[in-house]
């Protein structure tokens, strides 16, 4: 009877969940990779794309323009062709894929009417109505004609308060609700709201604050010092404290007066202290694009992958749009895990932005 018993307890142990056993260094460095790649379709031959399979990589984005060729030939073609694409890179990773894509509204929005998709208004046009219920309106069709598409993640709402009107990436563009912080907060909630009513992950960006820049950090070094507004945090702490943030995505703004001598992305006194030791935050924090300029012209892959990564940062996005390398999601892995091996990032940090990044995750069962 004693070895009877034993034995149904060994085929029991052995009927355990795979999902029980520890994830490996290098399954969880890709899981910290968002990445883009060139192509309509699912071509294998791609080097990005064999990469998404076989490092484990975490998510992908797409775009409808390609800015390095300089014309609007990338990734998003037509519904059918998206939807198609999607579910084939779906099928490479048996871990959950975020598939993500910026779809703000008004100027900032990848899925456009001329390849058959539905537009919303930008930000500043919602915020103008001082009336939330149109930002529920708006993020529920754009929750539905992502997730429609295949879709999982939105880099949206951005929560930038309008302190400069004229500011090349945020108010020119229309990307603000209002230069009114407690506005914005009120109408990303009720965006996020619709986002979630569809399926939808959300990213609110762009942390601490890209309202008051007068430089487009696309373009290169950007100093919000003199500029920047305390003001400019009360989005992130309303939001945070309603829970309702999937996601936070930094920004590659520099401010002397958090941190004298890194950019938000690669400031620990940014991301570990303020975002999350004083307003509270414990959830994924995803780099803004990681070859934008203010980044890539100033510290190199290597030493920008480091900093980030001690800084607080889960999720390094790669555009690979700005500039395109087929191999990045290889060698940003290869970096990684060289960075552990030396001893100088720890495996512990690696394991806490992966818990972080399937926590997040988890959403999408």
């Amino acid at each position: 009877m004693k070895r009877f018993i034993f034995s149904i307890l060994t085929f029991l142990v052995c009927l355990a969940p795979a999902a029980q056993a520890q994830p490996s260094l290098d399954e969880m460095i890709g899981q910290m990779l968002l990445v883009g790649f060139r192509g309509y379709d699912l071509d294998m031959d791609n080097p990005v794309l064999q990469d998404v399979k076989a490092l484990n990589v975490g998510g992908v984005i797409l775009f409808n323009y390609d800015v390095m060729q300089g014309r609007p030939q990338r990734n998003i073609q037509s519904p059918a062709q998206v939807r198609k694409l999607i579910a084939g890179i779906k099928s490479l990773t048996a871990s959950p894929l975020l598939v993500s894509v910026d779809q703000e509204g008004g100027r900032v929005q990848r899925l456009r009417k001329e390849n058959g998709f539905m537009e919303t208004p930008s930000a500043a046009e919602l915020g103008a109505s001082y009336d939330p219920s149109r930002s529920l309106w708006a993020g529920r069709i754009v929750g539905m004609v992502a997730a429609e598409a295949g879709f999982n993640l939105d880099f949206a709402p951005c929560v930038d308060v309008n302190v400069n009107p004229e500011s090349p990436a945020i108010g020119a563009l229309g990307r603000s609700f209002s230069s009114s912080p407690r506005l914005v907060a009120a109408c990303a909630r009720e965006f996020i709201n619709g986002l979630h009513e569809q399926g939808m992950l959300s990213c609110i960006k762009h942390f601490p604050g890209h309202g008051s820049a007068r430089v487009d950090s696309h373009l290169g070094v950007t100093d919000v010092t003199r500029t920047w507004q305390q003001r400019e945090l009360i989005p992130y702490e309303r939001l945070i404290a309603t829970h309702k943030p999937d996601a936070i995505m930094t920004a590659h703004i520099f401010n002397a007066r958090l941190d004298p001598k890194y950019p938000a992305t690669l400031s620990s006194a940014t991301i570990n202290g303020l975002l999350r030791r004083k307003l509270g935050w414990d959830g994924v924090v995803i780099t803004d694009d990681m070859n934008m300029k203010a980044i890539s012209s100033q510290y190199g892959l290597d030493k920008s992958i480091r900093l980030a990564i001690l800084a607080g940062a889960d999720m390094l996005l790669f555009g690979n749009n700005l500039s395109y390398d087929p191999l990045i999601a290889r060698k940003a892995h290869g970096i990684i895990k060289k960075l552990v091996e030396d001893g100088k990032i720890t495996r512990a940090r690696i394991s806490e932005s992966h818990a972080r990044i399937m926590k997040m995750k988890k959403k999408l069962d």
